[in-house]
């Protein structure tokens, strides 16, 4: 098999390495989007704050003598999933309850602040220095020659492809089955008439805070074991490429989330590969922007009917 085919395949696993973590945190934004009509911009805080928390967990675990590995890592998802939960339930009682019923401008403005807000007060509790800590997991399989090119691919690659996986199927299946699932649906459809007809509207809408902020605690651990190191920043550039998933996948739906974000992932990991580095986060807001030009509904998302 030639070098090059063998680079083509290792990117395609870089990229849909990547695109699951921007797919995890998309879905927050279109979960958002489609049950109340706008974007939570503090999104990408939220997964920064989950990858604190996870690291700290991790931490705090091994102060107390907790060092099996199944053992830490289930303790630091739920442990994550929780607190970073906590965090997007209030973002939504500050940032959004209080403005329900304004200007699309007032609550956007709002998210925006809020963002701000939760970068700064992480810098303040811990600092603005990168915070590191050693892999748990490390180590991977190698194919092809031992003389020549060889497809790297990690144990890490494959826990990230596998809990993004297992986890769209439990969000698919929790939004076919359950009750909330199907009440959040109708509050998509139609938040005045689920209303009328019963359905506690505040309550569903929290709910989907708490779901798209427990994904993205989920993204914030894998990217915490897979790259050992975080800082107060990096909730702000991949908050806007996962936001930028949403929109090529189409915002308001759910697959087109996890298409997008796995689209952008190797259109990231090839643009990375064939052209520069540099140029990775030019190409993928390019693509935002043809996107929004040419098919601003996104990939699989449907025209916005105004009701009259």
């Amino acid at each position: 098999m030639s070098q090059f085919i063998l680079e083509f395949i290792q990117q395609i696993i870089n990229g849909l390495t990547l695109g699951s973590i921007y797919a995890l945190i998309a879905i927050g934004y279109t979960m958002v989007y489609g049950i109340i009509g706008m974007i939570n911009f503090a999104h990408g805080e939220i997964y920064m704050i989950g990858a604190y928390i996870s690291i700290v967990v991790i931490a705090a675990l091994a102060m107390i003598g907790i060092t099996a590995l199944p053992v830490v890592l289930l303790l630091t998802l739920l442990m994550t999933i929780i607190i970073t939960s906590l965090y997007g339930w209030s973002v939504e009682r500050i940032a959004y309850r209080p403005l329900r019923g304004r200007h699309r401008l007032v609550p956007l403005i709002s998210a925006i602040g809020m963002s701000i807000f939760l970068q700064n007060y992480v810098q303040i509790a811990q600092g603005a220095r990168d915070i590191a800590m050693q892999p748990l997991i490390s180590g991977g399989w190698r194919f092809g020659d031992a003389g020549g090119f060889q497809i790297y691919v990690s144990y890490m690659q494959v826990i990230i492809a596998l809990v993004t996986l297992a986890f769209m199927i439990l969000l698919s299946l929790f939004i076919l089955k359950s009750r909330v699932g199907k009440a959040s649906r109708a509050v998509a459809q139609d938040r005045e008439m689920a209303n009328l007809l019963g359905i506690d509207t505040d309550q569903i809408i929290s709910i989907t805070f708490v779901i798209g902020a427990a994904l993205a605690a989920v993204a914030g651990l894998l990217v915490g074991l897979y790259y050992g190191i975080v800082n107060a920043y990096i909730g702000f550039i991949v908050g806007l490429k996962a936001f930028t998933a949403a929109v090529l996948g189409g915002i308001g739906s759910i697959p087109g989330a996890m298409l997008g974000g796995v689209l952008l992932g190797l259109v990231e990991s090839f643009s990375s590969a064939y052209l520069s580095t540099e140029y990775k986060d030019v190409v993928a807001f390019s693509v935002l922007i043809l996107v929004l030009l040419f098919r601003p509904t996104g990939l699989m998302g449907k025209p916005e009917v105004e009701k009259v």
